[in-house]
């Protein structure tokens, strides 16, 4: 579904979702619709008389308990490229349109995993501890000119990465739903079903495909086992698409090199986690996408969309709620489309 009638009798009404911290530049918006901002406990009772949704706090967990039983919103859209917290039963059945912010965080969590490469390569996170420590040791470094990296996620994001790496002069391939050649972003793309081939092959394995029930836990004990002992994981898609426990056991048995994580199964990271302590681990707080000025950007997103919806003109980033992402045709007529597999 592409389009979503605007509502009759004046401007649309518009609930959104803040959280802690308050969507920056909603001029635009209020120009276009009546807002209510609202918090967790006041959801239950907004939702059922409003015609468009703003899930602002993309990590709250309340929406699935106050969605309205007979139905909200025709419209909603979230701040954040995943949508798994609104993949619930209630939503995915009934007629709601779900939006996403597919092309905020692109670029920027490219340029964030080819610093993470470097890192590695280069072993800058010990140079920084050892100049914690006040100690000069003199280490050999590795390059990247040639090491192959695999690229889990074929959407706007794991293409992004693509092509950061390779301009970078890393060997890049891509896992995705259907297996391909000469990708343009991505060059030989292997479909899910030959995984084990592939990371069997990968210098570095870099995780940004959504969470499906397909992706949940694909980096397990036996996944892990597959990789070469040299090899690093870097993890910036979602954290429930690693079983941590079993990750930490490889990296306790030497089974692979690295792993620089960005998302977690539970975050914040509690403090008893082992991960904080491990030398060839770099943890980062869910940042990789954060440049400055990316809440303003996502607040142009939906301001953009809103316009769209006054006007009665098709909706961007239009998802697939049955696949759990937006699929190849996007339901927009003037968004960019970004590849033909668009989950990974």
């Amino acid at each position: 579904m592409e389009h979503v009638p605007p509502a009759p009798g004046g401007p649309p009404a518009v609930v959104v979702l803040t959280g802690d911290v308050l969507p920056p530049g909603m001029d635009a918006v209020e120009r276009l619709a009546r807002v209510r901002y609202v918090r967790e406990p006041e959801l239950a009772e907004a939702l059922p008389g409003a015609d468009v949704f703003f899930m602002w706090d993309f990590l709250s967990d309340a929406v699935a308990g106050a969605w309205p039983s007979g139905g909200g919103p025709g419209w909603v859209h979230i701040a954040s490229a995943g949508v798994e917290r609104l993949m619930f039963p209630g939503l995915i059945e009934g007629g709601a349109v779900v939006t996403n912010s597919r092309g905020v965080f692109d670029e920027p969590i490219a340029e964030y995993v080819l610093g993470l490469v470097l890192a590695f390569a280069k072993d800058l996170h010990t140079t920084v501890r050892l100049q914690g420590e006040r100690r000069w040791r003199h280490r050999e470094t590795e390059g990247i000119t040639g090491a192959r990296a695999l690229v889990a996620g074929t959407g706007p994001i794991g293409r992004a990465i693509g092509r950061r790496l390779s301009a970078a002069g890393l060997a890049v391939s891509g896992l995705g739903r259907t297996a391909r050649d000469g990708d343009p972003d991505l060059g030989t793309v292997h479909p899910m079903e030959r995984m084990d081939e592939a990371l069997a092959a990968a210098d570095y394995v870099v995780l940004a495909a959504p969470l499906t029930p397909r992706t949940r836990g694909m980096i397990d004990a036996a996944a892990l086992d597959r990789m070469r002992p040299s090899a690093r994981l870097i993890n910036v898609g979602r954290g429930a698409l690693v079983a941590e426990a079993d990750l930490v056991k490889a990296l306790r048995d030497g089974r692979v090199a690295g792993a620089a994580l960005d998302v977690f199964e539970d975050e914040p990271l509690p403090p008893s986690s082992p991960l904080w302590a491990m030398p060839n681990v770099i943890v980062s707080p869910h940042m990789s996408g954060d440049v400055v000025g990316w809440r303003d950007e996502l607040v142009r997103l939906f301001a953009d969309n809103l316009g769209r919806h006054v006007a009665g003109r098709p909706l961007r980033n239009v998802v697939d709620k049955r696949l759990g992402y937006v699929g190849s045709q996007n339901g927009s007529r003037t968004g960019s489309r970004a590849g033909s597999d668009q989950r990974g």
